[in-house]
């Protein structure tokens, strides 16, 4: 059976995402591999195995085009409310908090934060199927 271990994202500025990932999400460096045109950071929290791999590629001065195929990573928090206002503090630039319903229950509350180079991530309120 295969076993998740991490997402990749190319960033653009290594020092302002892994900023963001710290303050915003309390992502620390497991591990950063250099090679001579290129480095990969892989973060970690505490509460999961599951990793975001950063690669930095040292020559790009350009944005990345993330095109319409870009969906988006998804976190779970133990008060959604809470941490949106804690994004506002830190100047994250949180979107509105969401409730989605299906058949009349909420299936999740959340909201979106981008991250410095336009990656969407999803904060959702742990409960249900978010558990």
């Amino acid at each position: 059976m295969a076993k998740p271990v991490h997402s990749m994202i190319r960033v653009l500025d290594e020092a302002r995402s892994l900023d963001f990932y710290a303050r915003g999400f309390g992502l620390k460096i497991a591990e950063r591999l250099a090679f001579p045109d290129f480095a990969l950071i892989y973060l970690h929290h505490s509460s999961s195995p599951f990793e975001v791999e950063l690669t930095v590629n040292f020559d790009r001065t350009e944005p990345y085009v993330l095109g319409d195929g870009y969906g988006h990573l998804a976190v779970v928090v133990d008060d959604v409310d809470a941490e949106h206002v804690r994004f506002e503090n830190e100047k994250l630039s949180p979107g509105p908090l969401r409730d989605f319903k299906h058949d009349g229950s909420t299936l999740a509350r959340f909201f979106f934060v981008s991250d410095p180079d336009g990656y969407k991530i999803e904060v959702i309120q742990k409960g249900g199927r978010f558990g």
